[in-house]
């Protein structure tokens, strides 16, 4: 007899529908797997053996045949263990009395029939085609999860006997409550801009990046708080909308990074990985690629703390996500694309030391610095939209009594002016000012005569590439809409450039 159900596959952070065909023939006894299986489906013959024995059912002793469709795409993950055995179960008669077309089915089983949680759940129920006429049968603990999607009918079982009563009619399941998104939004629990001591400039400078998403690199003598201004910035970006939520949640849902009580990423993502971690893990990777912390860092922040001492290869790598937004990752059987649209904030010490250009002397000798600079390319340092400098702080500044700006009065400016920019790029395929083309730089980023002058002499002078020039303006445009300005004024356009000549003070020493 054969049975026929249908689960998903995750391919990157994508799902495609795949066809369990189980078929028993006469013969003798064996269980075989085809479909380009991967080690982890192939183990599940003994897991699903087990699991049919202890929940009080009868393994078939008959030649099993399994085939996973389409034969021609890789398929990997522990969650076929479900549909495997509902169709062994179907195929030899012991599940009768219900039909499963239009039922999806996932889950790891243990040996005793209990059904584990898997990763991936949310791009399943995700999957473009699944309507409410679709029921999704999942593992308990990803029921929250497979509930964000809104779009399928989710049912959470603990056991395989549980599942076999419900398809065979003897008991009913609720479908799964859905989740508030509301609820999620998480605006408190990020340290606050008002703890930061002076540094005026360099929160300006942030303030600048949380309105554009821009990438910063900050540099300056150790203590001057280059950490703490990083760790405060998810707190002054607008909430999160739930379409960057399902996006940035489906991302740790494939990883397995999610709660199982509280499976929402709520709350803007903070990714700060150590300077010893692979360029795979930073750009993502593995022999069946998955996203990296650039990928988990997505509508979020990135932080490279001590950017110089990361490895060149994990450096440059970031090159391309920087500029696309995305990352590629080519292997020999498919290619899969993560999105990777974050702000990178970097920050580096002048020298091994950390004294060099500060009011400390330098240890130092002119060669150590120039090739502990060096290690920052110059076509990374071009990608870096702002180049900011923070000093060390002063006795007075860290005993002002007067508050300092909490981040939520700063948030509130950032979603003006990002607010700005929704309305401006509603006929465009983007939301942020540093996401325009050089095209839409030419539309929306105009200067008026002594703006070009000015902009002409400082290209001139410093010797600014292509890139930077567009930066430049992309910079000063988001400066211009924190000062609800229509148009790019001269004194945006000089703010803007002093970001960019910083650089000069260090790397042409």
């Amino acid at each position: 007899m054969l049975a026929s159900l249908k689960t998903l596959v995750i391919t990157g952070i994508d799902a495609h529908l795949v066809r369990v065909e189980v078929d028993l023939q006469n013969g003798l006894p064996g269980f075989d797997i085809v479909g380009l299986a991967s080690a982890s489906i192939r183990e599940a013959r003994e897991r699903v053996r087990s699991a049919i024995k202890n929940s009080g059912y009868q393994f078939p002793n008959r030649k099993i045949i399994v085939n996973l469709a389409p034969a021609d795409l890789k398929k990997e993950g522990s969650h076929f263990d479900l549909p495997i055995a509902v169709g062994i179960l179907l195929a030899s008669g012991q599940i009768v009395n219900r039909s499963l077309e239009h039922y999806y089915l996932a889950g790891e089983l243990s040996l005793d029939g209990t059904i584990r949680k898997v990763p991936g759940i949310l791009p399943m129920a995700l999957q473009p085609g699944l309507t409410r006429t679709i029921n999704f049968i999942v593992p308990h603990d990803n029921g929250n999860e497979a509930a964000l999607a809104g779009t399928v009918n989710i049912f959470g079982v603990k056991n395989l006997q549980q599942i076999c009563h419900y398809l065979d009619g003897y008991i009913e399941l609720a479908p799964w409550p859905e989740i508030n998104f509301d609820q999620a939004l998480d605006l408190h629990n990020s340290p606050d801009f008002s703890e930061v001591r002076g540094q005026e400039a360099a929160k300006k400078a942030l303030q600048i990046a949380a309105a554009g998403m821009h990438n910063v690199l900050l540099i300056g003598p150790p203590g001057g708080g280059k950490t703490m201004l990083a760790r405060r910035l998810p707190g002054i970006l607008p909430p999160m909308t739930r379409e960057e939520i399902l996006e940035t949640t489906r991302i740790y849902s494939v990883t397995g990074l999610l709660d199982p009580l509280h499976p929402l990423i709520g709350s803007r993502p903070f990714r700060s990985p150590h300077k010893n971690a692979s360029a795979a893990s930073i750009i993502g990777g593995g022999k069946i690629p998955r996203p990296g912390e650039i990928s988990l860092a997505q509508n979020g922040v990135l932080f490279l703390d001590e950017l110089p001492e990361f490895s060149r290869d994990v450096l440059e790598s970031l090159r391309q996500p920087l500029e696309d937004k995305v990352v590629t990752i080519a292997r020999s059987q498919a290619t899969y694309t993560f999105p990777a649209n974050f702000s990178l904030i970097a920050s580096m010490n002048p020298c091994p030391c950390g004294n060099f250009g500060s009011d400390l002397e330098c240890r130092c000798s002119p060669l150590q610095i120039r090739n502990y600079l060096n290690r920052i390319s110059g076509p990374l340092l071009d990608r870096l939209d702002m180049h900011v400098e923070v000093s060390r702080v002063n006795f007075d500044e860290l005993h002002q009594p007067q508050p300092q700006e909490n981040s939520g009065t700063i948030r509130d400016q950032v979603s003006e002016a990002r607010e700005i920019q929704k309305i401006r790029f509603t006929d465009y395929p983007i939301k942020l000012n540093s996401q325009m083309n050089p095209a839409q730089v030419k539309l929306f980023c105009r200067l008026d005569h002594e703006s070009e002058d000015l902009l002409k002499n400082v290209f001139q002078r410093l010797k600014l590439s292509a890139r930077a020039y567009d930066r430049i303006l992309k910079v000063a445009r988001t400066i211009a809409d924190l000062d609800h300005s229509n148009h790019i004024k001269i004194h945006h356009l000089a703010e803007s450039l002093q970001y960019r000549g910083l650089d000069r003070k260090y790397w042409e020493n």
